[in-house]
């Protein structure tokens, strides 16, 4: 807090002026990083699946758009702070789909958990990088040359996985 008062030219109590605390001002900040996604608007989508991965295309563009912006987004969540948007746009995306709306919502919710976890290991891997300590190990078994290929393949197992359970209900 007293870095970023310093960075505004104001006192730290000034910032506690707006924000009671440090994680209710993350969580602000956690809730204008997913605002700031450019899905198209879910009626202009034809198709449930893709309306389910241009959500989660567009939230990792979001969280990717801001150093660290999964790692915020992921600890307000943890706390029970910040807006459920994020997990309501791709529960409705979903719910596109015909499923049920607790179906539509803890599915919602292990995809949201799987675009946190991948983003905050690409945001990781472009740090280290930058930093001069990133060892390229041939032997991995990380599918690290397209992050954007493994994301989709990962969301495509979602979308495939929620297909199959339609078809055995």
């Amino acid at each position: 807090m007293r870095r970023l008062a310093g960075a505004l030219d104001v006192q730290p109590s000034a910032l506690y002026w707006h924000f009671p605390n440090k994680q209710t001002l993350l969580a602000e900040l956690a809730d204008r990083i997913v605002a700031a996604r450019t899905a198209e608007p879910l009626a202009e989508v034809a198709a449930w699946q893709d309306a389910v991965r241009a959500e989660a295309d567009a939230l990792r563009d979001a969280l990717l758009a801001y150093r660290d912006g999964a790692e915020v987004v992921s600890s307000t969540l943890a706390l029970g702070l910040g807006s459920p948007g994020t997990v309501d746009r791709l529960a409705l995306a979903v719910a596109r789909g015909g499923f049920d709306v607790e179906t539509s919502r803890r599915s919602a919710t292990a995809l949201l958990h799987f675009v946190l976890g991948h983003v905050s290991h690409e945001q990781q891997r472009i740090q280290y990088d930058s930093l001069g300590v990133l060892v390229d190990h041939p032997e991995s078994p990380l599918d690290e040359d397209d992050p954007a290929a493994a994301f989709a393949f990962g969301v495509g197992l979602f979308v495939g996985g929620l297909e199959l359970s339609r078809s055995r209900t």
